[in-house]
């Protein structure tokens, strides 16, 4: 995962996601954008990595707006040793998380966001203070169900 970096007027600021960001003209379709993106924002290159498949898309914005965006997840698997990353601009931190400690029900909580208003939302903590949720969890509550692993979580 990574963290957002602090930015204002950025809604997502600080938020913990994907790799991944806008299309370029340069892009032929959505997968060249997550693959672009990806080297971009942490220095990956998935290339060479073997795409699992494509989750659902999901529609989503920042609240109180009616900016919309259609977000094309793709999944990837990578083999050997664990990628050496880089942080940028965009990038405040990357994190690796555990498949197990993301299916742990001990580690999911209901997440008050006080910018939404006084509502709590579903997520799940990782790494101390820092919490999965809104566009970032429905991923992953997607990719569990087709993996044959559901969350128990609330979504």
């Amino acid at each position: 995962f990574i963290e957002r970096s602090t930015k204002e007027g950025d809604p997502w600021s600080g938020q913990m996601a994907f790799p991944g960001g806008r299309a370029s003209d340069g892009d032929r379709d959505s997968l060249a954008t997550a693959v672009r993106e990806t080297i971009e924002e942490v220095g990956i290159d998935l290339t060479d990595s073997l795409l699992v498949g494509r989750l659902s898309d999901l529609e989503g914005g920042p609240r109180g707006t009616r900016q919309r965006l259609t977000v094309t997840p793709y999944v990837f698997w990578m083999s050997g040793p664990r990628p050496r990353t880089v942080a940028n601009h965009e990038v405040a931190g990357v994190i690796w998380v555990p498949v197990s400690e993301l299916a742990e029900s001990s580690h999911y909580i209901e997440y008050p966001y006080p910018p939404l208003g006084p509502n709590s939302w579903p997520g799940i903590r990782v790494e101390g203070e820092r919490v999965i949720w809104g566009l970032t969890l429905r991923m992953l509550v997607d990719l569990f169900r087709r993996v044959g692993h559901p969350l128990t979580i609330r979504s």
